[in-house]
């Protein structure tokens, strides 16, 4: 239990349905969809729509998704990659013959298609109750009406000005009065609202065969895009078999690659051999062990993880004991290790993670992105539709497994995920802030599993992260000077300010009481609700 004379909040209680989200209006519209008739995947859709509008840094119509779903809180899980592909046209060697030899975030090869309509509507097709029109409606409503502008939202946006704030359309739309609008101003996406219409009457192909593909197409066209509207006519999300890690107690369900899941498979596999047993959470020598543990698994991710469809995915290797061993095994107690060779995937903080539970147990793990703050920051303009920049993670280098080629998916940061035990979901939670999450979620289960701790404390908990690129460790602000002093002692060097790392929303599943418990993290906006 908290400490309830220091900042912080309890986890949220119910007994009949659950709602987690970053932004409060998304919350708001999970529970209103669950009471009135629609279940946990319409509510996580609908949710995640008001986000595309409220929250439009961090996710949007033009980015990718990831679900995991329990139907009736079984074990036997879903899972769908919605994430979207390179145009059949790109390949490393025909960028490098215009001379472009690195795909910029702001490039329009950076744009890969995006797969979260098709997501949404594969999904609410197959495991949805409410009619479509009504799960977009409270989103149209928010684009058209408009909606007061968030702190975190705010504070995204600001932190996004200099890679957006040169693209006439995105500026007419977010900048209209030469500035972002300021905490509790109304903002109004008018353009978007008719887009989020269309699909509401028409459904998905309404993206993806008709004016709005062509209009996306045709706009990054004119910049040296190779998306065509075939691309988009082709695009299909996947129904994909979870991978999972078997910990004390539960067993541990993430999305397969071209997701890095697996590396957060990978770290919970090694904790048995970190001997961080009866180390406390903020010991200087359990938080340079776990560093060290992020820096191989984050390695092992970058050197092994692509597209399956194009390159062969050792996944039954990485997931082994062996493997967890020999890399536990390669950490110097009184030092650290050297940066991996990798690919120099780019870090990133923008993501929405959702999870719901209805009064039926289904329980749905739901993440959308468009990657970077505001994505690309290019904004189709009679659309509205603003578009992720996934592509920017592809590698440049011909030979390595996650390299840029024609309708290829690139290595994915956004990590749905569910605990179950006894044949029975026990848990769906996720960690968002792109490189984050994998680590992200090794740390919010051990602060439960390890620590003792709630789910609202495990979401409070100061956190830390080693970027898997230039090898410096960012450490939030309550990790004060004596750690971060013992740390550089044993070779990190630490970053001299650190922004919030993260985000996350869990709900647990008591099956015994029949209660839920969730939480929702400080560094967003948003809350958890129940009933």
């Amino acid at each position: 239990m908290r400490a309830f004379d220091l900042p912080g909040r309890s986890p949220v209680f119910a007994t009949h349905a659950m709602a987690a989200t970053s932004h409060p209006l998304a919350t708001q519209t999970a529970l209103d969809i669950l009471q009135s008739g629609g279940n946990a995947m319409d509510a996580a859709i609908g949710a995640c729509a008001v986000q595309c509008v409220v929250e439009p840094q961090s996710t949007g119509i033009g980015g990718d998704c990831f679900c995991m779903y329990a139907p009736k809180g079984s074990a036997n899980l879903v899972a769908f990659n919605g994430s979207g592909r390179a145009a059949a046209a790109l390949s490393v060697d025909e960028l490098r013959s215009n001379g472009i030899d690195e795909i910029g975030l702001t490039s329009p090869h950076a744009v890969t298609i995006p797969g979260a309509v098709d997501a949404w509507a594969q999904l609410h097709a197959d495991h949805g109750r409410m009619d479509w029109g009504d799960i977009l409606s409270p989103a149209i409503q928010y684009a058209r009406a408009g909606y007061p502008v968030a702190p975190r939202v705010r504070f995204d946006w600001e932190n996004a000005r200099t890679r957006v704030e040169n693209e006439p359309s995105f500026v007419s739309v977010f900048m209209p009065n030469g500035d972002f609008p300021m905490v509790g101003e109304i903002h109004r996406q008018p353009a978007l609202a008719d887009t989020l219409d269309v699909l509401a009457k028409d459904g998905r192909d309404a993206f993806y065969n008709g004016d709005i593909a062509s209009a996306i197409t045709t706009y990054l066209g004119d910049k040296g895009g190779r998306l065509t509207p075939d691309d988009f006519a082709k695009y299909r999300g996947d129904y994909v078999t979870p991978i999972y890690a078997d910990l004390p107690n539960a067993r541990l369900h993430e999305c397969p690659p071209n997701g890095q899941g697996i590396a957060a498979l990978l770290l919970m596999n090694m904790l048995p051999y970190l001997g961080i047993d009866g180390l406390a959470r903020n010991d200087p020598k359990r938080i340079h062990i776990e560093l060290e543990a992020c820096r191989l698994a984050y390695g092992a991710r970058n050197i092994f993880v692509a597209d399956p469809t194009f390159s062969d995915v050792p996944v039954t290797e990485i997931l082994s004991d062996a493997y967890a061993a020999r890399l536990a095994s390669e950490i110097d107690p009184n030092r650290a290790g050297a940066r991996a060779d990798d690919v120099p995937l780019t870090p990133h903080n923008d993501t929405v993670y959702i999870s719901v539970v209805d009064k039926d147990r289904n329980a749905v793990s739901f993440i959308n992105t468009l990657f970077w703050g505001f994505g690309s920051g290019l904004l189709e303009p009679k659309t509205g539709v603003l578009l992720q920049n996934r592509g920017a993670g592809f590698s440049m280098d011909p030979k390595h497994p996650n390299a840029l080629d024609g309708a290829k998916r690139p290595l994915h940061t956004i990590i749905p995920a569910m605990l179950t035990n006894d044949g029975r979901a026990t848990m769906s939670f996720g960690v968002m802030g792109g490189e984050y999450q994998a680590f992200g979620h090794m740390q919010f289960l051990t602060a439960m599993m390890v620590d003792g701790m709630d789910i609202q404390e495990a979401m409070d908990a100061p956190r830390m992260m080693v970027d898997p690129i230039t090898g410096v460790v960012d450490l939030e602000p309550p990790f004060g000077e004596t750690i971060r002093a013992e740390l550089r002692e044993k070779g990190h060097v630490i970053a001299d300010s650190c922004a919030p790392i993260g985000g996350s929303q869990a709900i647990a599943i008591d099956w015994h009481s029949g209660v839920l418990s969730a939480g929702s993290d400080p560094r967003k906006d948003g809350c958890a609700s129940g009933y």
